[in-house]
């Protein structure tokens, strides 16, 4: 009997103990989630003082003459650092990436949510996926070899230089389409079935269903997707690098040769330039101001998101 009570008496302790355990084990998970989201943040911080560190000492020299000159020229004996045509360059083949990559992409997205099979979906998701994994450095060598003389100059007989804008825009576009296509599935497929089944019974067709229903019930996920691609393209440089070439160009001519932010800087930082010189402190400059733009991109497709997005429960 009386140990009986002794047991009684201790089970309250006990649980008590393992209450406090849960709770450590959730302020150590707690406490590990933000050490996670802190290094993010001090990453960030820490990429942009580097920047500033270089980039301060540029303009106090160049000015705005950067954002004003139409010629990049800044190893010449005579620098020129207009940015201009860099910025004319990484846009026009992003653009052209980007008018590739969101028909295919969402097409894609589309299809495997809405129309495929599980079966079908089980085996072409993982095979879009693997685009994802080639070395970008493939892509450019296959624009340079394959796209530019096969298929724009035999096939489509176009008049087009060796190094090109279009190239390279195309095979980026091709390389943004699973990023695209995979987040967009499965912002889809996260969609509750209960609003599939609701307009099925109020007579809609798959088309009407999947365009008007799911795909703005999804546009959170949708915009996410191609934001992270136009963000992908813009940094990209091993594509732009092998076949847009390196010269700079005002020009919106998509079958000239284009230089692009990314090529710069890639083709630059090879440590041939001194430190502290202005050509070295152009490479810091261009780099901040490519974080620039991709933040006012961001910034742009969040406010959209906010506004357009409608939420499901």
């Amino acid at each position: 009997m009386e140990a009986g009570t002794q047991t009684a008496g201790a089970a309250p302790g006990a649980r008590a103990l393992g209450v406090r355990r849960r709770r450590w084990g959730e302020e150590l998970i707690r406490a590990a989630l933000f050490l996670a989201a802190a290094i993010s943040v001090l990453t960030t911080v820490l990429i942009v003082i580097a920047l500033l560190k270089e980039s301060i000492p540029f303009f106090n020299d160049v000015g705005l003459d950067f954002f004003t000159a139409e010629e990049w020229s800044p190893l010449f004996s005579d620098p020129q650092f207009g940015v201009r045509s860099l910025i004319v360059g990484t846009f026009m083949i992003t653009g052209i990436a980007i008018l590739v990559a969101i028909p295919v992409g969402l097409g894609s997205a589309i299809y495997l949510s809405e129309y495929a099979t599980p079966r079908v979906r089980r085996t072409v998701k993982p095979i879009l996926e693997v685009l994802v994994g080639v070395p970008t450095i493939v892509f450019g060598f296959f624009a340079l070899t394959f796209i530019t003389p096969t298929i724009l100059q035999d096939v489509l007989s176009l008049n087009i230089q060796v190094f090109n804008a279009l190239a390279a825009g195309l095979i980026m576009g091709f390389m943004i389409v699973p990023t695209i296509a995979s987040i967009s599935e499965d912002a889809m497929s996260a969609v509750p079935q209960g609003l599939r089944e609701g307009a099925y019974g109020l007579g809609g067709t798959k088309r009407q269903v999947s365009t008007r229903v799911v795909f703005p019930a999804a546009i959170s996920g949708i915009v996410a997707s191609i934001v992270l691609g136009v963000s992908r393209g813009v940094g990209e440089t091993m594509i732009v690098l092998i076949a847009a070439g390196l010269t700079p160009n005002n020009s919106l001519n998509p079958v000239e040769p284009h230089a692009t932010i990314t090529a710069f800087m890639g083709a630059t930082a090879k440590g041939d330039n001194p430190a502290g010189t202005t050509g070295y402190q152009s490479i810091f400059a261009l780099g901040l101001t490519l974080f620039v733009l991709t933040l006012i991109m961001n910034m742009i497709a969040i406010r959209f998101v906010r506004r357009y997005r409608q939420v499901y429960e």
